[in-house]
Protein backbone atom coordinates (compact mmCIF):
# COMPACT_ATOMS: atom_id res chain seq x y z
CA UNK A 1 0.00 0.00 0.00
CA UNK A 2 1.57 3.28 -1.10
CA UNK A 3 2.08 6.17 1.31
CA UNK A 4 2.40 8.61 -1.59
CA UNK A 5 -0.43 10.90 -2.62
CA UNK A 6 -0.10 10.24 -6.32
CA UNK A 7 -1.55 12.53 -8.97
CA UNK A 8 -4.49 10.15 -9.30
CA UNK A 9 -5.67 7.92 -6.49
CA UNK A 10 -6.51 4.52 -7.90
CA UNK A 11 -4.79 1.48 -9.37
CA UNK A 12 -1.12 0.97 -8.51
CA UNK A 13 1.30 2.50 -10.98
CA UNK A 14 4.05 0.41 -12.57
CA UNK A 15 7.30 0.88 -10.67
CA UNK A 16 10.14 2.18 -12.88
CA UNK A 17 13.41 0.50 -12.01
CA UNK A 18 15.71 1.21 -14.95
CA UNK A 19 16.10 3.49 -17.93
CA UNK A 20 18.47 3.38 -20.87
CA UNK A 21 18.30 5.39 -24.06
CA UNK A 22 14.66 5.79 -25.08
CA UNK A 23 13.47 2.89 -22.93
CA UNK A 24 12.16 2.54 -19.36
CA UNK A 25 11.86 -0.84 -17.62
CA UNK A 26 9.43 -1.55 -14.79
CA UNK A 27 9.74 -3.95 -11.84
CA UNK A 28 7.90 -6.66 -13.79
CA UNK A 29 10.44 -6.51 -16.60
CA UNK A 30 8.16 -4.73 -19.08
CA UNK A 31 9.88 -2.21 -21.35
CA UNK A 32 8.24 1.05 -22.45
CA UNK A 33 9.34 3.21 -25.35
CA UNK A 34 9.44 6.74 -23.95
CA UNK A 35 7.48 8.34 -26.75
CA UNK A 36 6.67 11.47 -24.76
CA UNK A 37 9.94 12.02 -22.89
CA UNK A 38 7.87 11.80 -19.73
CA UNK A 39 6.33 15.24 -20.12
CA UNK A 40 8.70 16.39 -22.87
CA UNK A 41 11.52 16.29 -20.32
CA UNK A 42 13.86 13.53 -21.44
CA UNK A 43 15.93 15.27 -24.09
CA UNK A 44 19.00 13.03 -24.19
CA UNK A 45 17.36 9.81 -23.12
CA UNK A 46 17.97 7.83 -19.96
CA UNK A 47 21.30 6.78 -18.47
CA UNK A 48 23.59 9.18 -20.34
CA UNK A 49 27.04 8.42 -18.91
CA UNK A 50 28.50 11.87 -19.56
CA UNK A 51 25.73 13.64 -17.66
CA UNK A 52 25.97 11.20 -14.76
CA UNK A 53 29.75 11.67 -14.64
CA UNK A 54 29.33 15.46 -14.57
CA UNK A 55 26.92 15.17 -11.65
CA UNK A 56 29.27 12.86 -9.71
CA UNK A 57 32.20 15.19 -10.32
CA UNK A 58 30.21 18.14 -8.98
CA UNK A 59 29.08 16.18 -5.91
CA UNK A 60 32.72 15.36 -5.20
CA UNK A 61 33.41 19.12 -5.11
CA UNK A 62 30.34 20.59 -3.42
CA UNK A 63 26.71 19.52 -3.58
CA UNK A 64 25.05 22.67 -2.28
CA UNK A 65 25.85 26.32 -1.62
CA UNK A 66 23.18 28.93 -0.92
CA UNK A 67 23.15 31.67 -3.53
CA UNK A 68 22.89 34.48 -0.97
CA UNK A 69 26.45 33.54 0.05
CA UNK A 70 28.16 31.96 -2.97
CA UNK A 71 28.15 31.37 -6.68
CA UNK A 72 29.66 28.20 -8.16
CA UNK A 73 31.63 27.25 -11.23
CA UNK A 74 28.77 25.00 -12.35
CA UNK A 75 26.17 27.77 -12.23
CA UNK A 76 28.48 30.30 -13.90
CA UNK A 77 29.38 27.85 -16.66
CA UNK A 78 25.74 27.03 -17.38
CA UNK A 79 24.82 30.72 -17.56
CA UNK A 80 27.71 31.46 -19.91
CA UNK A 81 26.74 28.56 -22.13
CA UNK A 82 23.08 29.57 -22.32
CA UNK A 83 23.83 33.22 -23.06
CA UNK A 84 26.29 32.12 -25.74
CA UNK A 85 23.48 30.28 -27.52
CA UNK A 86 20.90 33.07 -27.54
CA UNK A 87 20.47 35.72 -30.19
CA UNK A 88 21.80 39.13 -29.17
CA UNK A 89 19.72 40.78 -26.46
CA UNK A 90 19.26 38.03 -23.89
CA UNK A 91 22.43 38.46 -21.89
CA UNK A 92 21.68 37.28 -18.34
CA UNK A 93 20.37 34.14 -16.65
CA UNK A 94 18.40 33.48 -13.46
CA UNK A 95 18.48 29.83 -12.38
CA UNK A 96 15.56 28.09 -10.68
CA UNK A 97 14.40 24.51 -10.07
CA UNK A 98 11.67 23.98 -12.67
CA UNK A 99 9.18 25.39 -15.14
CA UNK A 100 6.53 26.73 -12.78
CA UNK A 101 9.23 28.47 -10.74
CA UNK A 102 10.65 29.97 -13.93
CA UNK A 103 7.31 31.45 -14.98
CA UNK A 104 6.56 32.69 -11.47
CA UNK A 105 9.93 34.41 -11.37
CA UNK A 106 9.39 35.91 -14.82
CA UNK A 107 6.11 37.50 -13.75
CA UNK A 108 7.69 39.03 -10.65
CA UNK A 109 10.72 40.12 -12.63
CA UNK A 110 8.52 41.88 -15.18
CA UNK A 111 6.55 43.68 -12.47
CA UNK A 112 9.70 44.77 -10.63
CA UNK A 113 11.23 46.04 -13.87
CA UNK A 114 8.47 48.61 -14.23
CA UNK A 115 8.76 49.62 -10.57
CA UNK A 116 12.49 50.14 -11.07
CA UNK A 117 12.01 52.37 -14.13
CA UNK A 118 9.30 54.50 -12.53
CA UNK A 119 6.15 52.93 -14.00
CA UNK A 120 4.59 51.30 -10.91
CA UNK A 121 1.07 51.73 -12.34
CA UNK A 122 1.66 48.78 -14.66
CA UNK A 123 -0.16 45.81 -13.16
CA UNK A 124 -1.86 43.67 -15.83
CA UNK A 125 -0.69 40.39 -17.34
CA UNK A 126 -2.14 39.19 -20.65
CA UNK A 127 -1.79 35.62 -21.87
CA UNK A 128 -3.74 33.33 -24.17
CA UNK A 129 -6.66 31.01 -23.66
CA UNK A 130 -5.80 27.31 -23.77
CA UNK A 131 -2.22 27.94 -22.72
CA UNK A 132 -0.34 26.29 -19.88
CA UNK A 133 2.32 28.10 -17.85
CA UNK A 134 2.62 26.05 -14.67
CA UNK A 135 0.83 25.10 -11.48
CA UNK A 136 1.99 27.66 -8.92
CA UNK A 137 -0.59 30.36 -8.22
CA UNK A 138 0.81 33.09 -10.45
CA UNK A 139 1.68 30.71 -13.26
CA UNK A 140 -1.71 28.99 -13.04
CA UNK A 141 -3.47 32.36 -13.16
CA UNK A 142 -1.46 33.33 -16.24
CA UNK A 143 -2.20 30.08 -18.03
CA UNK A 144 -5.44 29.65 -19.92
CA UNK A 145 -6.01 25.98 -19.14
CA UNK A 146 -9.64 26.19 -18.04
CA UNK A 147 -9.80 22.78 -16.34
CA UNK A 148 -6.67 23.35 -14.25
CA UNK A 149 -7.83 26.82 -13.23
CA UNK A 150 -11.46 26.06 -12.40
CA UNK A 151 -11.46 24.99 -8.75
CA UNK A 152 -8.69 27.43 -7.82
CA UNK A 153 -10.26 30.45 -9.53
CA UNK A 154 -11.27 32.19 -6.26
CA UNK A 155 -7.64 32.45 -5.15
CA UNK A 156 -6.05 33.28 -8.50
CA UNK A 157 -4.80 36.83 -9.12
CA UNK A 158 -6.53 38.69 -11.93
CA UNK A 159 -5.13 38.03 -15.40
CA UNK A 160 -6.47 38.56 -18.91
CA UNK A 161 -6.61 36.24 -21.89
CA UNK A 162 -6.84 36.62 -25.65
CA UNK A 163 -7.24 34.01 -28.38
CA UNK A 164 -4.55 31.42 -29.05
CA UNK A 165 -2.99 31.09 -32.48
CA UNK A 166 -4.83 27.85 -33.28
CA UNK A 167 -5.17 27.79 -37.04
CA UNK A 168 -6.76 24.33 -37.29
CA UNK A 169 -9.91 25.53 -35.53
CA UNK A 170 -9.83 29.32 -35.56
CA UNK A 171 -8.41 30.55 -38.87
CA UNK A 172 -11.16 31.43 -41.35
CA UNK A 173 -11.38 29.37 -44.51
CA UNK A 174 -10.77 32.46 -46.67
CA UNK A 175 -8.58 34.32 -44.18
CA UNK A 176 -5.04 33.02 -44.76
CA UNK A 177 -2.13 33.03 -42.27
CA UNK A 178 -1.14 36.69 -42.69
CA UNK A 179 -4.64 38.04 -42.15
CA UNK A 180 -5.21 35.60 -39.28
CA UNK A 181 -2.01 36.76 -37.55
CA UNK A 182 -3.03 40.38 -38.05
CA UNK A 183 -6.44 39.72 -36.53
CA UNK A 184 -4.90 38.16 -33.44
CA UNK A 185 -2.40 41.02 -33.11
CA UNK A 186 -5.29 43.50 -33.25
CA UNK A 187 -7.07 41.51 -30.54
CA UNK A 188 -4.01 41.85 -28.30
CA UNK A 189 -3.75 45.57 -29.04
CA UNK A 190 -7.44 46.04 -28.27
CA UNK A 191 -6.99 44.25 -24.95
CA UNK A 192 -4.01 46.44 -24.05
CA UNK A 193 -5.99 49.58 -24.83
CA UNK A 194 -9.01 48.32 -22.86
CA UNK A 195 -6.83 47.76 -19.79
CA UNK A 196 -4.89 50.99 -20.24
CA UNK A 197 -2.05 51.55 -22.68
CA UNK A 198 0.39 52.23 -19.85
CA UNK A 199 -0.94 49.67 -17.37
CA UNK A 200 0.03 46.35 -18.96
CA UNK A 201 3.17 44.60 -17.74
CA UNK A 202 3.60 41.71 -20.14
CA UNK A 203 2.18 39.39 -22.74
CA UNK A 204 2.99 35.72 -22.09
CA UNK A 205 2.88 33.00 -24.74
CA UNK A 206 4.29 29.60 -25.70
CA UNK A 207 5.94 29.69 -29.16
CA UNK A 208 4.59 26.17 -29.74
CA UNK A 209 1.69 25.43 -27.39
CA UNK A 210 2.33 22.20 -25.52
CA UNK A 211 0.21 20.26 -23.05
CA UNK A 212 -3.08 22.14 -23.40
CA UNK A 213 -3.38 22.32 -27.19
CA UNK A 214 -1.01 19.57 -28.30
CA UNK A 215 2.05 20.91 -30.17
CA UNK A 216 0.37 23.83 -31.95
CA UNK A 217 2.83 26.19 -33.67
CA UNK A 218 1.89 29.74 -34.59
CA UNK A 219 1.25 30.69 -38.20
CA UNK A 220 4.06 32.45 -40.04
CA UNK A 221 4.47 36.08 -39.01
CA UNK A 222 2.30 35.89 -35.90
CA UNK A 223 5.06 36.54 -33.38
CA UNK A 224 6.56 39.37 -35.42
CA UNK A 225 3.21 41.15 -35.28
CA UNK A 226 2.86 40.39 -31.56
CA UNK A 227 6.37 41.73 -30.92
CA UNK A 228 5.45 44.93 -32.75
CA UNK A 229 2.32 45.44 -30.63
CA UNK A 230 4.26 44.87 -27.41
CA UNK A 231 6.95 47.35 -28.50
CA UNK A 232 4.33 49.94 -29.42
CA UNK A 233 2.98 50.03 -25.86
CA UNK A 234 6.15 49.23 -23.92
CA UNK A 235 4.80 45.82 -22.91
CA UNK A 236 7.33 43.08 -22.14
CA UNK A 237 7.14 39.91 -24.23
CA UNK A 238 7.64 36.78 -22.12
CA UNK A 239 7.94 33.55 -24.08
CA UNK A 240 7.40 30.32 -22.17
CA UNK A 241 9.64 27.64 -23.65
CA UNK A 242 9.51 25.32 -20.66
CA UNK A 243 8.09 22.53 -22.85
CA UNK A 244 8.88 23.57 -26.42
CA UNK A 245 12.39 24.95 -25.89
CA UNK A 246 15.89 23.53 -25.44
CA UNK A 247 15.99 21.79 -28.78
CA UNK A 248 12.54 20.21 -28.67
CA UNK A 249 11.32 21.91 -31.87
CA UNK A 250 14.58 21.57 -33.78
CA UNK A 251 16.42 24.69 -32.65
CA UNK A 252 17.85 25.36 -29.19
CA UNK A 253 15.25 28.08 -28.60
CA UNK A 254 11.87 27.78 -30.29
CA UNK A 255 11.64 31.55 -30.80
CA UNK A 256 14.62 31.43 -33.18
CA UNK A 257 12.23 30.08 -35.81
CA UNK A 258 9.96 33.12 -35.38
CA UNK A 259 12.57 35.76 -36.19
CA UNK A 260 12.07 37.69 -32.96
CA UNK A 261 13.72 37.98 -29.54
CA UNK A 262 11.62 38.17 -26.34
CA UNK A 263 12.42 40.27 -23.29
CA UNK A 264 12.32 37.17 -21.07
CA UNK A 265 12.27 33.48 -22.00
CA UNK A 266 11.62 30.66 -19.54
CA UNK A 267 13.18 27.22 -19.97
CA UNK A 268 13.17 23.95 -17.99
CA UNK A 269 12.25 20.30 -18.82
CA UNK A 270 14.72 19.52 -21.62
CA UNK A 271 17.28 21.84 -20.03
CA UNK A 272 18.09 19.22 -17.40
CA UNK A 273 16.88 16.27 -19.43
CA UNK A 274 15.34 14.73 -16.32
CA UNK A 275 18.70 14.30 -14.59
CA UNK A 276 18.03 17.02 -12.04
CA UNK A 277 15.18 19.49 -11.35
CA UNK A 278 16.31 22.72 -13.03
CA UNK A 279 14.90 25.69 -14.89
CA UNK A 280 16.02 29.15 -15.92
CA UNK A 281 15.01 32.55 -17.21
CA UNK A 282 17.03 34.44 -19.78
CA UNK A 283 16.49 38.17 -19.54
CA UNK A 284 17.35 41.21 -21.58
CA UNK A 285 20.08 43.65 -20.72
CA UNK A 286 17.52 46.42 -20.25
CA UNK A 287 15.88 44.47 -17.40
CA UNK A 288 19.22 43.65 -15.80
CA UNK A 289 20.36 47.27 -16.06
CA UNK A 290 17.11 48.51 -14.50
CA UNK A 291 17.78 46.32 -11.45
CA UNK A 292 21.48 47.17 -11.32
CA UNK A 293 20.91 50.90 -11.59
CA UNK A 294 17.88 50.84 -9.28
CA UNK A 295 17.51 48.75 -6.14
CA UNK A 296 20.46 46.52 -6.97
CA UNK A 297 18.54 43.31 -6.38
CA UNK A 298 15.81 41.05 -7.71
CA UNK A 299 13.36 40.69 -4.82
CA UNK A 300 12.80 36.97 -5.25
CA UNK A 301 14.49 33.67 -4.47
CA UNK A 302 14.23 30.01 -3.55
CA UNK A 303 16.41 27.74 -1.43
CA UNK A 304 17.57 25.53 -4.29
CA UNK A 305 18.02 28.00 -7.13
CA UNK A 306 21.39 27.71 -8.81
CA UNK A 307 21.86 24.27 -7.25
CA UNK A 308 25.40 23.16 -8.20
CA UNK A 309 24.57 19.55 -9.09
CA UNK A 310 21.53 20.63 -11.12
CA UNK A 311 23.61 23.28 -12.87
CA UNK A 312 26.37 20.76 -13.64
CA UNK A 313 23.85 18.32 -15.09
CA UNK A 314 22.18 21.00 -17.21
CA UNK A 315 25.52 22.37 -18.38
CA UNK A 316 26.51 18.95 -19.70
CA UNK A 317 23.04 18.33 -21.20
CA UNK A 318 23.19 21.61 -23.14
CA UNK A 319 26.78 20.98 -24.22
CA UNK A 320 25.80 17.59 -25.64
CA UNK A 321 22.66 19.08 -27.18
CA UNK A 322 24.68 21.60 -29.18
CA UNK A 323 27.13 19.12 -30.67
CA UNK A 324 26.96 18.72 -34.45
CA UNK A 325 24.27 16.32 -35.53
CA UNK A 326 21.83 16.28 -32.64
CA UNK A 327 19.53 19.11 -33.76
CA UNK A 328 19.75 17.66 -37.27
CA UNK A 329 18.47 14.38 -35.81
CA UNK A 330 15.63 16.18 -34.04
CA UNK A 331 14.51 17.70 -37.33
CA UNK A 332 15.00 14.56 -39.41
CA UNK A 333 13.32 12.23 -36.91
CA UNK A 334 10.60 14.82 -36.30
CA UNK A 335 9.80 14.85 -40.00
CA UNK A 336 9.87 11.06 -40.07
CA UNK A 337 7.44 10.99 -37.15
CA UNK A 338 5.14 13.48 -38.90
CA UNK A 339 5.26 11.55 -42.16
CA UNK A 340 4.71 8.23 -40.42
CA UNK A 341 1.74 9.50 -38.45
CA UNK A 342 0.24 11.03 -41.59
CA UNK A 343 0.64 7.78 -43.51
CA UNK A 344 -0.81 5.70 -40.69
CA UNK A 345 -3.54 8.04 -39.47
CA UNK A 346 -4.02 10.79 -42.04
CA UNK A 347 -7.18 9.22 -43.42
CA UNK A 348 -8.54 7.96 -40.11
CA UNK A 349 -12.09 9.27 -39.59
CA UNK A 350 -11.30 10.29 -36.00
CA UNK A 351 -7.98 12.06 -36.64
CA UNK A 352 -8.51 15.73 -37.39
CA UNK A 353 -5.02 17.20 -37.34
CA UNK A 354 -1.40 16.05 -37.06
CA UNK A 355 0.96 18.92 -36.31
CA UNK A 356 4.07 20.20 -34.59
CA UNK A 357 7.75 20.96 -35.06
CA UNK A 358 10.83 18.84 -34.53
CA UNK A 359 10.26 16.06 -32.01
CA UNK A 360 7.16 17.79 -30.66
CA UNK A 361 4.08 16.41 -32.40
CA UNK A 362 0.39 16.41 -31.64
CA UNK A 363 -2.55 14.36 -32.90
CA UNK A 364 -6.00 15.94 -32.45
CA UNK A 365 -8.90 13.50 -32.36
CA UNK A 366 -12.42 14.29 -33.56
CA UNK A 367 -15.80 12.64 -33.90
CA UNK A 368 -16.11 13.90 -37.48
CA UNK A 369 -13.28 15.07 -39.75
CA UNK A 370 -15.40 17.30 -41.96
CA UNK A 371 -17.08 19.31 -39.19
CA UNK A 372 -14.21 18.94 -36.70
CA UNK A 373 -16.80 18.03 -34.09
CA UNK A 374 -14.95 16.78 -30.99
CA UNK A 375 -15.50 13.43 -29.35
CA UNK A 376 -17.88 13.29 -26.41
CA UNK A 377 -15.78 14.30 -23.37
CA UNK A 378 -17.65 11.76 -21.24
CA UNK A 379 -15.88 9.03 -23.20
CA UNK A 380 -12.47 10.16 -21.84
CA UNK A 381 -10.91 8.99 -25.06
CA UNK A 382 -7.51 10.50 -24.27
CA UNK A 383 -7.26 8.53 -21.01
CA UNK A 384 -8.23 5.29 -22.75
CA UNK A 385 -5.56 5.84 -25.41
CA UNK A 386 -2.91 6.46 -22.77
CA UNK A 387 -3.81 3.18 -21.05
CA UNK A 388 -3.91 1.26 -24.33
CA UNK A 389 -0.57 2.70 -25.46
CA UNK A 390 1.03 1.73 -22.13
CA UNK A 391 -0.30 -1.79 -22.58
CA UNK A 392 1.48 -1.83 -25.94
CA UNK A 393 4.73 -0.61 -24.36
CA UNK A 394 4.52 3.06 -25.37
CA UNK A 395 4.50 6.16 -23.20
CA UNK A 396 2.49 8.99 -24.76
CA UNK A 397 0.98 12.19 -23.37
CA UNK A 398 -2.75 12.35 -24.16
CA UNK A 399 -4.87 15.20 -22.78
CA UNK A 400 -8.50 16.28 -22.82
CA UNK A 401 -10.13 19.69 -22.98
CA UNK A 402 -8.17 20.73 -26.06
CA UNK A 403 -10.78 23.18 -27.35
CA UNK A 404 -12.13 24.86 -24.24
CA UNK A 405 -10.98 22.92 -21.20
CA UNK A 406 -13.85 20.44 -21.51
CA UNK A 407 -14.20 19.35 -25.14
CA UNK A 408 -11.46 17.94 -27.33
CA UNK A 409 -8.83 15.20 -27.14
CA UNK A 410 -5.24 15.16 -28.31
CA UNK A 411 -2.08 13.10 -27.95
CA UNK A 412 1.34 14.69 -27.49
CA UNK A 413 4.50 12.89 -28.63
CA UNK A 414 7.93 14.16 -27.59
CA UNK A 415 10.58 11.42 -27.60
CA UNK A 416 14.26 11.94 -26.71
CA UNK A 417 16.47 13.62 -29.31
CA UNK A 418 18.65 10.52 -29.68
CA UNK A 419 15.77 8.45 -31.11
CA UNK A 420 16.48 6.35 -34.20
CA UNK A 421 14.40 5.82 -37.33
CA UNK A 422 13.44 2.32 -36.19
CA UNK A 423 12.24 3.64 -32.84
CA UNK A 424 10.24 6.42 -34.51
CA UNK A 425 8.54 3.80 -36.66
CA UNK A 426 7.75 1.82 -33.51
CA UNK A 427 6.09 4.90 -31.97
CA UNK A 428 3.94 5.26 -35.08
CA UNK A 429 3.00 1.59 -35.04
CA UNK A 430 2.08 1.55 -31.35
CA UNK A 431 0.21 4.86 -31.13
CA UNK A 432 -1.77 4.20 -34.29
CA UNK A 433 -2.63 0.74 -32.96
CA UNK A 434 -3.74 2.24 -29.65
CA UNK A 435 -5.93 4.83 -31.39
CA UNK A 436 -7.58 2.20 -33.57
CA UNK A 437 -8.14 -0.05 -30.57
CA UNK A 438 -9.95 2.76 -28.72
CA UNK A 439 -11.89 4.64 -31.42
CA UNK A 440 -11.99 2.09 -34.22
Amino acid sequence: MTKILHRSIGPDLPRAVAGQGVWITDSEGRRYLDGSGGAAVTSLGHGNAEVLDAMRAQMDKIAYAHTSFFTTDAAESLAERLVGLTPEGLDYVYLVSGGSEAVEAALKMARQYFVEIGQPQRRHIIARRQSYHGNTIGALATGGNAWRRAQFQPILPETHHVSPCYAYRDMGAQEGPEAYAARLARELEDQILALGADEVIAFVAEPVVGATLGAVPAVAGYFKQIRAVCDKYGVLLILDEVMCGMGRTGSIFAFEQEGIVPDIVTIAKGLGGGYQPVGALLLSTKIYDAFRNGSGLFQHGHTYLGHPVAAAAADKVVEIMTRPGLMENVNAMGQRLQDGLTAALGDHPNVGDIRGRGLFRGIELVADRASKEPLDPKLKTHAKIKKEAMARGLMSYPMGGTIDGIRGDHILLAPPYIITAEEVDLIVERISGAIRAVVG
